[in-house]
Formats: C-alpha cells, structure tokens, sequence
C-alpha cells in the first residue's frame, strides 16, 4: 500500500500552503523596494523577517490539525496582514504607497473565514495602533491622511462581507432547492416503482411453477432487483439532500466497524460480484463523537463515488481499512480504479463541483467535509492517476473504549 502523506492536503489548507509561499517571497522583494530602490521613510529588516518566518511556518500547514491551523491562522493573519501594514503605513506617514498597500492587505484578509478575518483585523490593527504610541508618535495617529483611510477601509470591508454573505445565501438557497427537487422526485417515483414491484411479485407467483417460462421469470426477477435499486437510490439521495440542512455537531459516539457494517447492509450493490468487490479490514476499531445517520451519509457517498469510479475505469476493487490503534484512529477508504487527476485534487471538496461532470451535482464529497469538521475530525484525498484514490478519515481520539 502506497505511503500517506499528512501534506496531501484539502483545498482550504493548500490555499494557506499558497498564502503563505507568497508572503515567504514578497517581503524580502518588497524590502529590497522599499528600502534599496525607492527608499522609504520608514523599513525595518526585523519585522519583515518576522512575517516569513509566520510564512515558513505556513508551508507545514497540512500537517496541522484543524484546531492548530485556526490557531495559525489567526496569528499569521493578524501580524503578517493588519498589523504589518498598519504599522508600516502609520510610520510612513500614510504615503499613497503605503496606504493603497494596506487597503490591498484588507481585500487579502477578508477572502478567509469572516470570523477569523475580523478578529485579526481589530487584533492586528489595535496593536500596531499601541506599538505606535508606545514608540512616543502619538501625532502619527492623528494624522489626517492616516484618519482619512478609516471610512475608506470600513466601506471596504462592508462590501466585502455584504460580497461573501450574498455568496453563502445564493450557495445555501442552492442546496435548499436541490433538497426541495429530490424530494420532489422522491416522491413521484417512490409511488410508480412500488406499484411495479408489486406487479412483479404477483406474476412471480403466477410464473412460479411452470418451468418452461424460466427466462421470462430470469427477467422479471432483473426487474424486481432494479426497482429495489432504485429505492435505495433515492434513499440515498434524500439522506444527502436533508443532512444539508440539519445540526451537523455531534451528539453519540459512533462505533467505526458498526457503522461500515451498516453502510454495507444499506448500499444497494447491483450484483453480488459488485458486493464482493468490497473488503473491509479491522485492525481496531473506535469509537468517535458524531451521528449514525450521518455517518452514513459520509460512508454511502464514499461508496457510491468508489464504485462509479471503477465503472468508469473498467477495473478496481475496494478496501476498507479501520485503524483504531493509532494516535490518531482513521479509516483509509481505498479503490483501485481510475484515481484523481492532479489537476481536480485540490477542487474534489468545493462544493457544486463534480469530475466528470456528468457524474453527480456535486455536493457529496462537500458534504462530507462539512460534516467532518463539525466533528472535529479531518477528510482528504491522497491519489495517483490511473491506479488508486486513497480517502483518509481521521479522528480525534475518544476516552471511551469500544465494547
């Protein structure tokens, strides 16, 4: 089994990864600028190391847990971005240089998490603020070209917000109206399909004793098992559907080897050479804080992108692997089909984006991001194109032992 690397990283984390090898660049380049082409007022050598050694530090960002990564990214943020420039616009006077520079550093801050993003702004900015006065330049906030860009970063912040608040609405009213259209089909098709597989059990009974209608009893029976399919479908459907809209923290421990048993019952497989495609490993099993059902929900969308994968590419089979004996206990969910190519890795997780894409309306896999991080815990994709696609679990450990 091919090594798992902890920097095979979801897209959020990669994006910090990006932040972060830019800032590593620019503040040397930037110094250079400032201080040896167009020398400014006011430069100093210790804060910009001070910003790439926060951005060295990002570079590891997916070795983070979730927590530490909130953590990082607070402090990174509230330094490198808001007091940084801050600082340097207020010692320099405001110069339209520095002042345009710490506006571009709001429009950066404030394309992350909005809690984060304000939270390091008030930090950043009222402690640039003190160092400024504890430095004896009270007049420097006095200003009035450093007090004309208050209303000026206020506006842009608003619009900023007003930009992502709209964005979240118009993503919401999105799955709202996917749910309200599943539902919808739910029910017209739920109706029809029991009355034919009820039509198929009564000529099975009528069919069953003459032996010379074999084929035609082979067929109604292919009938009857595709019905089924498709009501399990559409059961999946509906749970993907109505877990968008539910409380997603977690309320019970759920065992990892129960709830694969489960899935495995629930998953309507269309043969039993499909089912038998599926092995599952227990090394240890755990228990982890979540929900049942929507464990399943995680677990049935894994399953289901799996054998669709393995359809498309001719070839494949499934592996399970429960490892509940580590610091941190996880599931590997493996196939051996097709992969992910590079290029869509770091997009699998966004939500409405779905390779290829007549293949799903993609929410599944986002869907199941949000649920682990409202557990605490952490999904990603470790993959090779053409020969496997690992999907890591991994969980925070649980006091409780398994029964």
């Amino acid at each position: 089994m091919p090594c798992i690397c902890r920097g095979q990283a979801d897209y959020a984390t990669r994006r910090v990864v990006l932040v972060a090898a830019f800032g590593m660049l620019a503040n040397p380049l930037c110094y250079w600028l400032w201080h040896r082409l167009w020398p400014a007022e006011f430069e100093s050598a210790p804060l910009r190391a001070a910003a790439v050694a926060l951005c060295a530090l990002g570079l590891f960002a997916g070795h983070f847990s979730q927590r530490w990564l909130q953590r990082y990214l607070l402090v990174a943020l509230s330094y490198v971005l808001p007091f940084f420039f801050t600082f340097m616009c207020l010692m320099n006077h405001a110069t339209p240089v520095w002042t345009e520079s710490l506006l571009i550093s709001l429009i950066v801050l404030f394309h992350f998490d909005m809690g984060i993003a304000t939270l390091a702004y008030l930090i950043g900015t009222l402690s640039a603020c003190a160092i400024v006065l504890w430095r004896g330049h009270p007049e420097l906030l006095l200003d009035q070209r450093a007090l004309e860009q208050l209303p000026i970063h206020c506006f842009a912040i608003l619009v900023l917000s007003v930009v992502k608040i709209s964005r979240d609405a118009l993503e919401q009213e999105r799955l709202t109206g996917l749910g309200a259209g599943l539902a919808t089909v739910s029910h017209e098709l739920s109706t029809p399909l029991a009355s034919v597989d009820a039509n198929v059990r009564g000529l099975l009974r009528m069919f069953d004793k003459e032996e010379a209608r074999l084929a035609r009893l082979d067929a109604l029976a292919r009938i009857q098992f595709e019905v089924r399919h498709m009501h399990h479908m559409i059961d999946l459907f509906l749970l993907n559907a109505t877990a968008v809209n539910r409380n997603l923290q977690p309320c019970e421990p759920v065992s990892m080897a129960a709830a694969i048993d489960d899935m495995l019952k629930r998953y309507p497989f269309i043969s039993t050479a499909q089912r038998a495609a599926v092995a599952v490993e227990v090394r240890a099993d755990f228990l982890f804080d979540g929900q049942a059902d929507l464990a399943a929900v995680i677990l049935l969308n894994l399953m289901r992108n799996a054998l669709k994968a393995i359809q498309r590419a001719g070839k494949g089979r499934i592996r399970l692997i429960i490892d509940g004996a580590r610091a941190t206990p996880r599931l590997l969910f493996i196939d051996t089909a097709c992969g992910v190519a590079p290029g869509h890795l770091p997009l699998i997780f966004r939500r409405f984006y779905a390779f290829p894409p007549h293949q799903g309306c993609g929410i599944g896999l986002a869907l199941c991001q949000d649920i682990m991080q409202a557990w605490q815990a952490r999904i990603r994709c470790v993959s090779r194109e053409q020969a496997y696609a690992i999907f890591v679990l991994e969980f925070p450990p649980h006091p409780a032992p398994v029964r």
